[in-house]
């Protein structure tokens, strides 16, 4: 193929050959961040540990449960351990934007609960001692330049303060997780500090947990103690729906909406697209240069070289479109990652994402390249000499 020919076909018009290239940048760079998401949400759910189960109220997430519940839950064969967990819901003053979970549980089960995580910095031993403690996950500690000892200042929304002072915790340790299902981006402290706040008059809010965590002993099945658990409080003051770690974290995505299948028309329509764009612009190459081609005819080449001009010209473009993609890509991984841990703690580029962008290059040069070159194939020399352009 003489490639000579491509370039210079390519360079003959460079503001249009820029743009096609940049379409084709953009389509192939939107359709992996979207892959990537899927996959990350996906990646996330798998690392859901099977020995986990979460009771909530039948009503809502956001119904607290009666603190009575937690002995009668860690009566129930097959449970080695329980972990309240709540929701806080607050703000960090000095980010407003930002946007951080903040969970009060139990220190003295949750790394019973959660053996995934080890403490990296500061004292796991601190955190349980000091009742105004919190422990934060490497990405949150990276993000604002956090340390142990330091006061971490945040404005409760759904706990608020009666004097409307900010709470204050002490960063007593920072952790990291070997498992993508549990957020680097955390800030967990004492369950226990929330609610003495609440019942002694010193915050608002609810006094029981927004669910409880059950840690599955070795043997035993999940399934069994789900069941026994829904049936227990069937008429108790406060109807429970239990269910596995990754079944949580498939509600509480779906709460967003159908997010894979959304990114996926969307994504479709971006691919639609850029199709009929680079078709457009190959369209419009093939008339253009169709005195071009009937002189290359003319001087002996084949029908089969001079569609190749136009499928290789195509060709070309989309694979630059899918190299600055690629380059994109893994330039702005890390701040994506960091940027959505708190939601998609699995998200990355993977090895997949990346083939498959390169293969929806490829596939849009060589489709849209097939009609213009079956023209220039079938074009006659007399006909492209005689034509004006």
């Amino acid at each position: 193929m003489p490639w000579k020919l491509l370039w210079r076909n390519l360079l003959g018009h460079p503001i249009r050959s820029l743009l096609t290239v940049l379409s084709v940048m953009v389509a192939v760079f939107l359709v992996s961040v979207l892959h990537a998401v899927v996959s990350g949400l996906d990646r996330t759910l798998d690392a859901a540990a099977s020995n986990r189960l979460l009771v909530q109220s039948a009503v809502s997430l956001f119904v607290d449960l009666p603190l009575s519940y937690q002995q009668k839950l860690a009566a129930v064969p097959g449970v080695e351990a329980i972990c309240k967990w709540q929701w806080f819901g607050g703000s960090y003053p000095q980010d407003k934007g930002g946007f951080f979970a903040q969970f009060g549980i139990d220190p003295e089960t949750f790394l019973t609960s959660y053996p995934e995580i080890s403490v990296v910095d500061g004292s796991y031993a601190s955190f349980q001692q000091t009742r105004t403690a919190c422990m934060v996950g490497t990405e949150l500690a990276d993000k604002y330049d956090w340390k142990v000892g330091q006061t971490v200042p945040l404005s409760g929304t759904i706990f608020q303060r009666t004097d409307d002072k900010p709470w204050e915790f002490t960063i007593a340790a920072i952790y990291t997780s070997s498992s993508a299902a549990v957020d680097k981006q955390t800030l967990w402290f004492h369950f226990d500090f929330l609610r003495e706040s609440v019942e002694q008059g010193g915050a608002t809010g609810p006094a029981g947990p927004s669910l409880y965590m059950l840690r599955i002993k070795a043997g035993s099945d999940p399934v069994t103690v789900q069941r026994t658990v829904d049936e227990m409080f069937e008429n108790g003051p406060q109807r429970v729906q239990t269910t596995t770690e990754a079944e949580f974290n498939r509600q509480f995505i779906s709460m967003l909406g159908d997010v894979p299948s959304m990114l996926k028309l969307v994504g479709g329509a971006v691919l639609f697209a850029i199709f009929f764009a680079v078709l457009n612009t190959m369209l419009m190459a093939a008339r253009e240069r169709t005195r071009d081609l009937g002189v290359l005819k003319a001087l002996g080449f084949t029908d089969g070289t001079a569609a190749s001009l136009l499928l290789g010209e195509s060709m070309l473009v989309c694979t630059l479109g899918a190299l600055l993609a690629g380059g994109l890509a893994m330039l702005i991984e890390a701040p994506m990652a960091a940027a959505t841990a708190s939601v998609i703690p699995g998200f990355g580029f993977d090895g997949t994402t990346l083939w498959l962008g390169a293969g929806i290059a490829l596939g849009t040069g060589l489709l849209s390249g097939l009609l213009p070159a079956w023209r220039a194939a079938r074009l006659t020399t007399i006909t492209a000499l005689r034509e004006v352009v």
